[in-house]
């Protein structure tokens, strides 16, 4: 596996953090969590993973933290700025001179920019998203936009670029030697995540058709800039009728995204005929759609709209399906996770619920992951459950310091309340 032999300290957090530690440990990464005594696991994002209840309110706990992450390769920190450093874990005590880790790859990892003003802040991924720009230009209600379900801000522009800074890091330390902090945060992770549609709004407008054109703040296009138009009526945040959802009779949906005139061509010669015939000219009083008008937004949009909402709740989701599938039209079924689990093109992807590690790499694969039919078959980690073996491996302690260590609970196993 690419990451084998790689260590890593996670400090237990929520979604972003596992979700890197997670990365890391499918493609080998011993990655161990540290765990509060006497914490529950509501993370899902375990697999792979083993854990260690630790008191880190003590001075024997941040001592054995310590030690941990002496000997580990990466660190994720997922706290507020500041905390590691109370806690006297911070960066220069392992990376500074005399440092107890210089190879240690240090990834911090935040909700808002370390110096900038909502810094100290709590916040979710909906916040983040609202001040990286993106929000307002994602689609909803005309009278407000949508978010994503805590996609973009908490896994992308999080988890997700934290893992490519530590890699990046590892990479650069094979040549240095030297580890480094890396500093991820999610309103500017999601902002380079989003880089083609942000800068595809604030860029000068172009003849044609606009993907994201949206009214501009201070510092940018003044709001008269032409095709500066509002949110959710252009190509890509729900204004085109050829790329959106819709809903079928029965309640289920279909995707649209037939952008390029050939696939929009593909795609009005088997919509149209699977209508009743003379449909269009009997509801539309004598129009019809054209390919020369298909970026006519004042003109042609609304009427289009009109036609592919009331066409796709004549028949049901699967109906569809069968008229568009093996075609070019860019017309498919919107799948539950259940079914999208079936289809999926990894095998082991249709045994459960977890999605398998992706990309796939020929040489050195993943690890292979273990189906997921029910809640007791998720990869929940119990806290403590590997306190015990990784202080063995790791530390080389021995049975009567781990045995004084949990009698003054500074570690925790599972099903083991603290002593009182």
């Amino acid at each position: 596996m690419a990451l084998d032999g790689v260590r890593v300290i996670e400090f237990a957090g929520l979604a972003p953090g596992p979700f890197a530690g997670l990365i890391l440990a499918d493609w080998g990464a011993d990655v161990v969590r540290l765990d509060r005594v006497g914490a529950p696991s509501p993370d899902t994002l375990a697999r792979h993973k083993r854990s260690v209840a630790l008191d880190t309110k003590s001075a024997a706990g941040v001592a054995l933290a310590r030690r941990l992450i002496a000997r580990a390769d990466v660190l994720i920190d997922p706290f507020r700025p500041g905390v590691m450093e109370r806690m006297g874990l911070g960066p220069d005590v392992f990376l500074g001179d005399g440092g107890l880790n210089r190879r240690l790859v240090f990834a911090r990892l935040a909700g808002f920019a370390p110096k900038g003003p909502h810094r100290d802040m709590a916040g979710h991924d909906i916040n983040y998203l609202a001040l990286s720009g993106v929000l307002s230009m994602l689609p909803g209600t005309q009278d407000k936009p949508s978010f994503p379900l805590n996609l973009l801000a908490d896994f992308g522009g999080g988890g997700m670029t934290c893992a490519l800074g530590i890699l990046l890091a590892l990479i650069e330390r094979s040549r240095s030697g030297l580890g480094q902090v890396i500093s991820t945060d999610m309103v500017s992770g999601t902002r380079y995540l989003s880089t083609f549609p942000l800068s595809s709004a604030l860029a000068p407008p172009l003849p044609g058709p606009s993907l994201f054109r949206v009214p501009s703040f201070p510092r940018s296009l003044p709001a008269s800039a032409p095709d500066a138009t509002p949110r959710m009526q252009h190509t890509l945040d729900g204004g085109a009728p050829f790329y959106n959802v819709y809903t079928c009779a029965d309640d289920r949906w279909m995707s649209v995204g037939c952008l390029e005139p050939r696939f929009y061509a593909a795609f009005l010669e088997r919509f149209l005929a699977a209508l009743p015939e003379n449909y269009v000219k009997e509801n539309f009083g004598g129009w019809a759609p054209t390919l020369e008008q298909q970026f006519d937004r004042e003109g042609e949009w609304p009427r289009l709209r009109r036609l592919f909402e009331d066409g796709f709740r004549m028949y049901g989701r699967d109906r569809w399906a069968k008229v568009f599938h093996g075609s070019d039209a860019c017309a498919v079924p919107v799948l539950s996770p259940a079914e999208a689990g079936v289809l999926a093109s990894n095998e082991e992807d249709r045994d459960g619920a977890a999605p398998a590690p992706h990309p796939l790499l020929s040489r050195t694969p993943a690890r292979e992951t273990a189906p997921a039919r029910g809640l007791e078959h998720r990869s929940l980690l119990a806290p403590g459950a590997h306190t015990v073996e990784v202080l063995r491996q790791v530390l080389s302690l021995d049975d009567k310091e781990i045995e004084e260590l949990r009698r003054n609970n500074v570690i925790g196993v599972p099903g083991e309340k603290p002593k009182l």
